[in-house]
């Protein structure tokens, strides 16, 4: 089983939830309609990876998320999450009105930082996307349709969630393809203090 580390600690998810279309600007990036609820799907603990991995004949696109791991049905931790994604094919499964589960949920589609016990105003969070130090993508609490707490709310009324499970807050504007050799360097902000920082070289 894969695992992602709280304070140090090796946990063991047993499944990632994912909210997509979460934020305006990405859904008109994408060509995508607003959806009147939460666009909600799973991958599942063989998805994380601890490196981040590009493709060249079936394209990567990165897309950075805030990314909080679940304890006593709770938001208890915060850390800077990939969600990896097989563009191309999503959008060819979205045109037949298929399942994303072949572009989303495949192994290694799941990238994470260290996590870090959250205690404070989880309004004031906000993260950003380095591509080869250059900002791609910089997003909050403030521009997400669907708060942390909503996400959490609404897959309670389908899905039991573990301890160690992890609730991935959907990603910005700014996605874009991943190269051999890219660096990629997520970071989480409490205002204007950094909580967690990460970063990748593609393999």
């Amino acid at each position: 089983m894969q695992f992602v580390k709280l304070n140090g600690k090796e946990i063991i998810p047993s499944k990632i939830v994912y909210v997509g279309r979460n934020y305006v600007e990405h859904i008109e990036e994408l060509n995508n309609e607003i959806s009147t609820e939460p666009v909600i799907f799973i991958k599942p603990n063989s998805a994380i990876s601890s490196e981040v991995y590009s493709n060249q004949d079936d394209p990567i696109h990165y897309e950075g998320e805030i990314c909080f791991l679940i304890q006593s049905d709770s938001l208890f931790a915060v850390g800077f999450g990939l969600d990896l994604t097989k563009r191309e094919l999503q959008t060819k499964l979205k045109f037949k009105g298929l399942p994303w589960e072949k572009a989303k949920s495949f192994d290694k589609s799941a990238v994470f930082s260290e996590f870090v016990i959250f205690t404070g105003a989880i309004q004031n969070l906000n993260m950003e996307l380095y591509l080869n130090n250059k900002r791609v993508q910089k997003a909050g609490y403030d521009l997400m349709l669907n708060k942390p707490d909503e996400i959490l709310n609404e897959t309670r009324h389908f899905l039991t969630l573990e301890d160690g499970d992890l609730i991935m807050s959907g990603t910005p504007k700014g996605v874009g393809v991943l190269k051999a050799g890219d660096t990629l360097t997520g970071k989480i902000y409490q205002r204007e203090n950094i909580l967690v920082e990460a970063s990748w070289r593609v393999l």
